[in-house]
């Protein structure tokens, strides 16, 4: 998509390869190709541990606790490979103001995703969150000019009736946590939209420091007051492998697209909706209904259109 290529400025740019992302690849290209699809699924479960932990912890820890330690841990994390000395001026924003108003959408989306998971399933509210490439395709007409097809937008119409299967507003199996799920889903359409905004003007490296930086800045100053000391010894292991699931799964990220197009990556991200439902059933005995199952597919259904409707746009350009 062009959002993901044009995150990454010229020093953290690949070789140029071809736009037409189905020309027959060589044997080295198939194998980065393969290891870039490899590290995608690596990071989605990174991203599926993460919400998992966070999850479990909900019943123990206060939700803002748990988000500082989340962004504590992948700070120290990130500091460790971005830094002054191996990227200089990385702390250099040419549009400061905008990075930290992304990083705080990316807080907002974080702390409403973890206070959603305290009652609702995993596969539950990873298929609420799936809304959000519709959502981007909405808000990215206004703020940034793009104009959106009628076919892309009956796709559109079609995954948010399959949130609203999901949801169920005004039925029995409607439960108000629901709505938090889906305001984390607009909190990352915004994060996405402004990422796209900030394109060219920073590179990859300077977006990921200012997004930890930002989430520890807004809650170190709150955590102190509301600590709770972790039950047990795996309280504490979960609560420190928060940072190292989202630093990793980051990262893991950045690394995949930087060995192939955003086209190739993306449809990969449904995936996660497998990982949401082993670690659902594995750690709390959670199997979604019929009714979760069906919603969520006619969401993946959607946003794949999306994504082949992008991915033959971009073999027009």
């Amino acid at each position: 998509m062009r959002y993901r290529r044009a995150r990454m400025t010229a020093r953290d740019k690949p070789p140029r390869r071809t736009t037409d992302i189905d020309a027959p690849l060589d044997a080295a290209a198939s194998r980065e190709r393969l290891v870039a699809i490899a590290l995608m699924c690596g990071a989605l479960l990174c991203f599926s541990g993460l919400d998992a932990g966070a999850k479990w912890l909900g019943d123990r820890l206060p939700t803002l606790q748990v988000a500082f330690v989340r962004y504590l841990g992948s700070m120290i994390l990130i500091a460790a490979f971005v830094n002054g000395l191996t990227s200089p001026g990385v702390a250099r924003s040419n549009r400061p103001g905008l990075q930290i108003l992304r990083s705080l959408f990316l807080l907002g989306g974080t702390l409403l995703n973890f206070m959603a998971l305290r009652w609702l399933q995993l596969a539950e509210t990873m298929s609420i969150m799936f809304s959000t490439p519709f959502l981007v395709a909405l808000i990215a007409g206004p703020l940034l000019g793009e104009r959106i097809g009628p076919r892309r937008l009956a796709a559109v119409v079609v995954g948010f009736a399959g949130v609203l299967v999901v949801v169920r507003p005004g039925f029995e199996g409607f439960q108000p946590a629901a709505l938090l799920s889906l305001g984390a889903a607009v909190s990352n359409a915004l994060y996405g939209v402004t990422t796209r905004m900030l394109a060219g003007h920073d590179s990859s490296r300077t977006t990921l420091l200012y997004s930890g930086l930002v989430g520890v800045a807004v809650t170190a100053p709150i955590a102190p007051l509301i600590w709770e000391s972790p039950p047990s010894i795996l309280a504490w292991i979960v609560l420190a492998g928060l940072g190292v699931f989202g630093a990793v799964g980051h990262w893991l990220l950045i690394l995949a697209h930087a060995r192939a197009p955003a086209m190739v990556l993306s449809p990969y991200f449904y995936t996660q909706i497998v990982w949401m439902l082993a670690l659902g059933w594995f750690v709390f005995g959670d199997l979604p209904d019929a009714t979760t199952l069906v919603g969520a597919s006619i969401v993946v259904a959607s946003g794949l259109y999306l994504l082949a409707r992008e991915r033959a746009r971009t073999k027009r350009a």
